[in-house]
């Protein structure tokens, strides 16, 4: 019986030789995790996308300089990692243009910063590990994915942010993610206490006790929140609302958070579309419920739900629409 790590050389000393094939079958294991790490640093899908391209390309580029040092995995993670920090450096994150809301919105809460986040489908972490199920990781696939943890990592400086999830998301060893990023230990020791503190911080204020995925809790609350929405009560929908929570809508900077400024928007969108049809259909994003939105069955955005118990604590609504159906988050 030939063993995999005899395998794996058979198939590493093809692709070194150009076939293109070896190649493939060669990083197939990891592409899924590693658009996923992409989308973790970048906070965007259509981000993600590209830069998982160009992590591909490198690493065919520069797969004779691979010594096997380390492993195949970490050297791939090394290129995607150094691949988005410069995307970030270099201004090449791809920034929507804000939309401009059919109607007069009231005065946001703030404005928030990261106008570029996007949800990232479910379906798309089917087959990808949980590095968390070792000692070392200190955040589940779950939580790692989660909008609120997301967010939280595009507003950490990047180097920092790429620490954090090469240490406490993969459980990579200090030592090793100073490699990947060609610097000391002692330095990335210093970052990552630096962003554990800094989204322990935002977390806390974005995240809530969720219920576990499609449980009966889950989808009692979320169906009250969808059938609220469609019949346009604001009153039923601000019952179910936590005292502290929050309404984001990217692109749009527009943030509202508490009940008030909610219940003000919630008064003033609903009553532009004010007998017109509206759809929800379920859908699943970030490991988290949400729903797809059509407003006279036209396609009008993507709202996900971050619960804490049976209430709301966050709603994110997605105006992308292009970027929706290009993904299969719209039909």
């Amino acid at each position: 019986m030939v063993s995999t790590a005899v395998t794996t050389e058979g198939v590493l000393q093809r692709a070194r030789a150009g076939d293109g094939d070896a190649f493939a079958e060669l990083v197939a294991p990891y592409r899924r995790e590693l658009h996923l790490h992409c989308y973790r640093l970048m906070g965007s899908l259509v981000d993600a996308e590209d830069l998982l391209q160009e992590t591909m390309l490198a690493a065919w580029r520069g797969l004779s300089g691979y010594e096997g040092r380390a492993s195949l995995r970490a050297w791939l993670y090394r290129i995607a990692t150094n691949r988005c920090l410069n995307a970030i450096r270099d201004h090449r994150r791809h920034v929507p243009a804000e939309p401009m809301p059919p109607f007069v919105p009231p005065e946001p809460t703030r404005r928030g910063e990261v106008t570029w986040l996007t949800p990232y489908p479910d379906s798309l972490l089917e087959g990808i590990p949980d590095a968390a199920a070792g000692p070392d990781a200190r955040y589940h696939l779950r939580e790692s994915v989660e909008l609120a943890f997301v967010a939280g990592l595009q507003l950490l400086p990047p180097r920092q942010a790429a620490v954090l999830v090469l240490c406490d998301v993969l459980a990579y060893p200090v030592a090793e993610a100073a490699a990947m990023l060609d610097t000391t230990a002692t330095s990335v020791k210093g970052a990552l206490q630096r962003a554990r503190a800094t989204l322990a911080r935002s977390r806390a204020a974005a995240a809530g006790d969720a219920p576990a995925p499609d449980s009966l809790e889950e989808r009692v609350v979320t169906r009250r929140f969808a059938d609220a929405f469609v019949r346009r009560d604001i009153a039923g929908l601000v019952a179910l609302l936590t005292d502290d929570a929050w309404l984001a809508m990217p692109p749009a900077p527009h943030e509202y958070h508490g009940v008030p400024d909610i219940a003000r928007f919630l008064g003033v969108s609903g009553g532009w579309r004010a007998g017109r049809s509206l759809e929800l259909v379920p859908a699943r994003v970030n490991t988290q419920p949400a729903y797809a939105c059509y407003l006279e069955r036209q396609p009008a955005g993507l709202m996900v739900l971050t619960l804490d118990g049976d209430r709301v604590r966050g709603m994110t609504r997605f105006h992308d629409n292009a970027m929706l159906l290009r993904y299969g988050l719209l039909a």
